[in-house]
């Protein structure tokens, strides 16, 4: 399932280590539901279920109506999350990343080292794509036109 509603290309927020660290969470305040975390993170209630299916954030527990409850840390959460997914961060390495952010520990070497290795990945397709465009010149000017009869 492709989540591209949060991923907004044009705009990639600066990352440092606050934003990576588990700092100033309430962790007394009353439970969200999906639609209060949707509307606090500016994500649709169906990227927040998403997030939630696939691992990467977690819930608390579930109202007696059945309603997915989470702790207001997710919004600090999904914030994060939506920075790396303008990166193009895959969603394993992001779980990877939150697990370890989740421990306690800084995590900017490893997230440093995976924006690196998305560079180079990037490169290495720029490189394959430059080909293919060559590729595709060379067949153009090499071409001649049947004049539009089938022979049998």
């Amino acid at each position: 399932m492709l989540v591209s509603s949060d991923h907004n290309r044009g705009y990639l927020p600066k990352v440092n280590c606050s934003l990576l660290c588990l700092e100033g969470y309430r962790m007394d305040a009353p439970a969200l539901r999906i639609g209060q975390v949707a509307e606090a993170t500016g994500l649709p209630v169906k990227t927040v279920r998403f997030y939630c299916d696939e691992g990467l954030i977690g819930i608390v527990s579930r109202s007696p109506g059945g309603y997915r409850l989470f702790d207001p840390s997710v919004v600090g959460e999904l914030g994060l999350i939506r920075t790396l997914r303008a990166m193009d961060v895959p969603l394993p390495e992001l779980k990877r990343i939150l697990d370890v952010r989740r421990a306690g520990h800084c995590n900017c070497g490893a997230l440093k080292s995976s924006i690196h290795g998305r560079i180079r990945s990037i490169e290495q397709r720029l490189t394959e794509l430059a080909a293919m465009k060559a590729e595709l010149g060379q067949l153009l000017s090499a071409w001649e036109d049947c004049g539009g009869l089938k022979t049998a």
